[in-house]
Parts: structure tokens; sequence; C-alpha cells
């Protein structure tokens, strides 16, 4: 027989809950898989980096044919008369293979997860299977791409998809680390939740008007490329015009974030895009003064695949599912 409970005073609140520990937050996915999901991100981004390196090295034509690098071969062959273009082409192609390893280990761990906890999760598994459909879409797609001789078109559309899939893989590892699904629960005011829905519409304009540059400068990714008939500096400028708008809201943003109270992550998240922001601006002006060396190209690339994902998830922290907290008045 145990020794009997103390008696207490009628009246008097006990806390009889046991000690907190630190746990892991219920729901949320596991390491493990929080892991390949940004392992996924990670790699959508590789893509765009070595896509960009293919382009600004003249290289767009190094596997002049697809699925075939050249007629009857897979793989680059000694006989082509591409030099070293044909092992940078061959390179970007082999990356594909990666993405497609692991968009489906994404759907397999969500898959896991869910008959894991009885969870059905339907937006993490519609978003787990988007990496694997934008890669299969980006091989066909990198295929007619190179069938239309690296038309800019051709060109820009191949960004714009692997920027889909990005923001897919950012709200994929966003949720993967939360208890709930969407809607979920406001923390911040609806004029920040407005504004930040505008910080990401102005962005996707920014890349879209970063396309029409690079389609109308110098680097095509073969020197038998067409390029768009624009002037270069004119469509440079405006860029720079839809940036400086881009800044005012991100401004905003903060004033509204400080102002709202919002949680310390949203803050955080907004002082990381200015980071970026501020990073990208410099380089965008840096290669057009220098007359766009490709390290600078390829900086850029990597800049403004940072700044879209930095919005994203600046955007997704102003809601917090599975959470209760109250938002605050709008």
């Amino acid at each position: 027989m145990g020794r009997p409970p103390a008696a207490y005073p009628r009246g008097v609140a006990v806390d009889t809950a046991p000690e907190s520990v630190d746990l892991p937050l219920m729901g949320a996915a596991p390491r493990w898989l929080r892991g390949i999901f940004w392992a996924n991100l990670v790699a959508q981004v590789g893509i765009v980096i070595t896509g960009g390196i293919v382009r600004v090295t003249g290289s767009g034509l190094g596997c002049p044919t697809w699925p075939e690098c050249v007629d009857g071969s897979i793989t680059p062959t000694s006989e082509q008369t591409e030099t070293w273009h044909k092992y940078v082409e061959f390179g970007n192609r082999t990356l594909t293979g990666v993405l497609l390893l692991l968009s489906v280990a994404a759907i397999a761990g969500a898959v896991m997860w869910r008959r894991r906890d009885g969870v059905r999760r339907p937006w993490v598994m519609w978003l787990a299977a988007v990496p694997l459909v934008g890669t299969l879409a980006q091989a066909v797609l990198g295929g007619v791409t190179v069938l239309v001789d690296l038309h800019p078109m051709a060109v820009a559309s191949h960004l714009l998809l692997s920027m889909a899939v990005i923001a897919a893989c950012v709200a994929l590892v966003q949720f993967a680390g939360e208890p709930g699904d969407p809607p979920g629960t406001s923390v911040t005011s609806t004029a920040t939740r407005y504004l930040g829905n505008a910080l990401i519409a102005v962005t996707a304009v920014i890349i879209v008007m970063g396309t029409v540059v690079t389609g109308s400068g110098p680097h095509a990714g073969d020197s038998r490329t067409v390029r768009l008939d624009l002037d270069p500096r004119l469509v440079s400028w405006l860029h720079a015009d839809v940036v400086l708008l881009f800044i005012g809201l991100l401004i905003g943003m903060l004033a509204l974030l400080y102002v709202d109270a919002s949680s310390a992550t949203a803050r955080r998240r907004a002082w990381w895009v200015v980071g970026f922001a501020v990073l990208q601006a410099g380089i965008g002006y840096l290669q057009y003064f220098t007359g766009l060396p490709w390290v600078l190209v390829t900086a850029h690339l990597l800049g403004a695949s940072l700044v879209w994902i930095g919005v994203w998830r600046l955007r997704l922290s102003l809601t917090r599912r599975g959470s209760h907290e109250p938002a605050p008045q709008a």
C-alpha cells in the first residue's frame, strides 16, 4: 500500500499536471521525412542553377537532340563537335535523375507518414506529388526547348515551371513541420496577409520580367539561337521599376509585422527576405554595369530563387496550422 495523498485545504487549487518536457510537435512529420522534403527543395534550386550554367556557357545545344544526347547515344560521344559543351548539358540532364529519385522518396515518405498517424493530410499528399509531376514535365519541356533551338520563350517557360515547383516544395516543408492542415489560424492582421499575397505576386512579375530581359540579352545558350526583338536596356529598366515596387511592399510588410506584434518567426523571415533582396539587387546592378559576366548571371539566378523561397516562407508563417492562437484585429 502506498502512502495516501496529503490533504489540502478546501478551495486551494493544486496543479497536478506532470512537469512539461520537450517533446516533438504532435502531428508534425518525422525528422527524416522533413529532410527528404528539404532535399527536394534544394535539388529544385540546383536544377535552376545548372540550367543557368548551361545557358551562360553557351552549352544549350551541347546535346543537340532529345531524349538522346546525340543520335544513337544517350551519353555524349567523342565524335561530337560540341567539345566540352556536351558534358555541361549532359550533366544538367543527369541531375533530372536525382530529382526523380528525391520526388519518388517524397511521395513514399508522405504515404508512410499518413499510414503511421492515420491522418489523411490531403494538402501534404498533393504537394508531395508536385516535385515528381513537375520534374517529368520539365524533362518534356526541356526536350521541346532543345528541339525548338532554345527559343527564348521555351527557355523562359522552363525556368517559370521550376519556380512553381520550388513554391510547392516550400509549402511542403512548411506544412510538414506543423501539426495541422490548411487553412489554419491567422497570427496577423488581414492587411498583413494581403500584403504578403502582394509580395508573392510582385516577385512573380519580377521573375517573369527577368526572363524577358534574358530573352533579349546576350546569353542565349547557343550562338545560333534567336533573341527576342526587344531593347535589352529598356526591358532591364522596366524590370528594375518592378523591383522598386517590391522594395516598397517589403518595407510596408516589415512595418505592419511590428505594428501587429506578429510572431517572431514572421518578423525573422521578413528580415531574411530583406537580406536576400539587397543581395539580389546588388548583383543585378553589378552585372548590368559590368557586361553580364556569366558568374554574376548565375549568382543572380540563385538570388532570384532565394527571394522567391523567402517570400513564400514569409507568407506561410502568417498562418499557423494546428494553433489556436487568435488573430490580431485588422
